[in-house]
């Protein structure tokens, strides 16, 4: 069972590092953008000086992997440089045998017409003396599309990212400002290199929305469609909303006993998790339960254990 799973582990990590290198070079690199990542820095590079996207990436990666081995310990582990690796390989192969050619354009021109207009309507493609027309919006939901699923697909492998978090994770380690906030820095410097290199205030404002688009897509790879929400009820019907939730909606839970603040009377309290249509069922049958219920409603992004998702086996 376990080698089942490593096997399906190192499945994902190749179909993402694959995702990645053509959402990278085919979509993200010949519009100019700059999605964060050391492949952001890449793309800015690989234009303004050009050279390999996968050599600029892999010369900044090594060394990152090294560096943050050594400051923050063996966290990284064997995925994550395999999928370092494999990113890099299959972007040199899309770089040498298909090259930087934009696979969402409005057409390819082979030169410039004196027409100012359309002159700064059209891109240049990277490493090449042709010009396309740029359908910015459409490139970037599909980039950002490719990228996230790519990325979840890495991440749900059990490999991390890598590349500049590992900058995020050695500031984090001696300053007081949180991991998020950190990254978000770091990919936000990123991305501005592509309107200090290019100076068009589009590049950046289309990268933040790619990784909007990226991070959404994450989400839903590493933790399903499901939607979870916890509740919380303070009740003095208890008998009658256990019943509910057991009965009706086929659901456990916890119970508490608790001291009001205000009158300090003892109140029972249910703990329970459910899914979106069960918490409206819950809500519309509390009115008639207990009018006088009290219940705050949280998001929980992971559920784990009976009735949910496995635990994790390591």
């Amino acid at each position: 069972m376990k080698a089942k799973g490593e096997v399906r582990a190192y499945l994902f990590l190749i179909i993402g590092s694959l995702l990645f290198a053509i959402g990278d070079v085919l979509f993200v690199n010949p519009y100019l953008l700059a999605p964060g990542g050391t492949y952001g820095l890449s793309n800015v590079l690989n234009t303004v000086w050009p050279w390999r996207i996968s050599y600029y990436a892999i010369c900044m990666d090594v060394p990152l992997l090294i560096i943050g081995t050594w400051i923050l310990g063996p966290k990284f582990g064997i995925k994550t440089i395999v999928s370092t690796i494999l990113i890099f390989a299959f972007t040199w192969v899309i770089e040498t045998f298909i090259g930087y050619d934009p696979l969402i354009h409005n057409g390819i021109l082979d030169q410039v017409s004196g027409d100012a207009a359309l002159a700064n309507s059209i891109v240049k493609i990277p490493n090449s003396e042709q010009y396309f027309v740029p359908d910015y919006f459409l490139n970037t939901l599909v980039g950002g599309g490719i990228y996230g699923l790519a990325i979840g697909l890495i991440f749900k492998s059990g490999a991390t990212s890598g590349g500049s978090d590992i900058i995020s994770m050695i500031l984090h380690k001696y300053t007081k400002i949180s991991l998020g906030t950190l990254v978000m820095i770091v990919d936000s410097c990123i991305t501005l290199t592509s309107f200090i290199a290019f100076r068009q205030v589009r590049l950046p404002i289309y990268s933040i929305v790619l990784i909007v688009i990226e991070s959404r897509i994450i989400d839903l790879i590493v933790e399903g469609f499901k939607s979870y929400k916890t509740a919380f009820i303070v009740t003095d019907k208890m008998d009658e909303v256990r019943n509910f939730i057991i009965n009706d909606l086929h659901r456990g839970g916890t119970c508490f006993t608790g001291q009001g603040l205000f009158q300090g009377i003892d109140r029972k309290m249910i703990y329970v998790t459910l899914n979106r249509s069960d918490l409206i069922k819950l809500k519309t049958n509390l009115r008639l339960l207990d009018p006088k219920a009290f219940v705050n409603v949280v998001e929980s992004s992971e559920i784990m254990g009976n009735g949910f998702k496995a635990l994790p086996t390591e």
